[in-house]
């Protein structure tokens, strides 16, 4: 990304091994995230920046201090890469690792990216996938579990009810999340018809087209005037984190995971609201095993919130489309 709305496809050099724990890996799909549209539209800095965080792939070439990840292998990785040994990730914060690495400042919408920390940072598959198997995968690297960690935040689960503030493929997946985990009702809070009906088959039972102060009377309607148990917030806006907070009963709990922009919490407010708060970068490494294996049995299918596939070339084509809100999430092919 050049400049804000300015994103070309280049030829740069191949990565190589730097470090000892390193991997390269050979991508055979990555994708655009809705936080990559943050840059896009001039809100975070970017000065020909490479882009991506999100990835799936072969590995082909790994360091002489790499003893768990070798060639041939497919593997999913997160948007942080970690060591997964230091006492933070044995904590099951990965994404806070004492020695991360950010993936987006690597780039991943490539061909080919070199992984830190291979070892505690890339998980296998099985074997090599199906194609089908891949967009859902994919999603594994962020969406996923970044959906699943917020429905974990917020302490989703049986006789709970879980409202979704966001509608975006994070939202989308936190309901999925929700479910998985046993929620009794989810609201899925979202405005565009086609989302609402990506909602509704992932597993939600109420869908609230409102937002701001009207959302929140909404939820409270459908709660009995005390809100939900559980609330995910998925979009990383004044507007959106209030509305979280709002809807929540007293005791419940917010799972928030929007990446913030311009959030400041009244503390009055947070100090009478009894709201638990938990959240921030998700620690994708955490949940990969078991997100994994759910998708290799088939029983989720998260690829659903890939809704345009385009190849690499046309990358700009995709963070006009998901800023037109033309597309959810799209997909990249190599």
């Amino acid at each position: 990304m050049h400049a804000p709305g300015d994103v070309r496809v280049e030829e740069r050099e191949n990565p190589a091994i730097i470090e000892p724990t390193d991997a390269i890996v050979r991508l055979s799909a990555t994708c655009i995230c809705g936080s990559d549209l943050w840059p896009w539209r001039g809100a975070d800095r970017v000065n020909h920046s490479p882009m991506g965080h999100e990835y799936v792939g072969v590995v082909e070439e790994v360091g002489s201090a790499v003893t768990d990840v070798r060639p041939g292998q497919f593997v999913i990785g997160s948007f942080f890469a970690s060591d997964n040994t230091c006492e933070i990730c044995r904590a099951g914060y990965q994404s806070r690792c004492v020695h991360a690495v950010m993936m987006g400042t690597i780039g991943t919408q490539a061909e080919l990216v070199r992984v830190p920390h291979a070892d505690g940072t890339l998980v296998a598959t099985p074997d090599l996938p199906p194609p089908d198997l891949i967009p859902s995968l994919l999603a594994a690297s962020d969406v996923l579990g970044t959906g699943w960690f917020a429905a974990v935040a917020a302490e989703a689960g049986p006789g709970r009810t879980v409202a979704v503030v966001g509608d975006g493929a994070v939202g989308l997946l936190g309901v999925l999340a929700a479910r998985q985990l046993g929620a009794e009702r989810i609201i899925a809070m979202s405005r565009h018809t086609d989302r609402q009906a990506l909602a509704l088959e992932f597993g939600a039972t109420d869908i609230v087209e409102e937002r701001g102060d009207a959302g929140v009377a909404r939820i409270k309607e459908l709660t009995d005037g005390l809100g939900a148990h559980s609330v995910i917030e998925a979009v990383g806006t004044q507007e959106s984190m209030m509305q979280a907070l709002r809807s929540t009963r007293p005791g419940g709990h917010v799972g928030y995971v929007g990446v913030s922009h311009g959030v400041e919490l009244p503390g009055g407010e947070l100090f009478f609201s009894t709201v638990h708060l938990h959240g921030g970068p998700a620690p994708v490494r955490r949940f990969l095993p078991e997100l994994i294996q759910l998708i290799w049995d088939r029983k989720i299918n998260p690829g659903r919130v890939f809704d345009l596939t385009l190849p690499l070339e046309q990358a700009a084509e995709g963070y006009r489309a998901m800023d037109e809100r033309r597309a959810t999430k799209v997909l990249l092919t190599l």
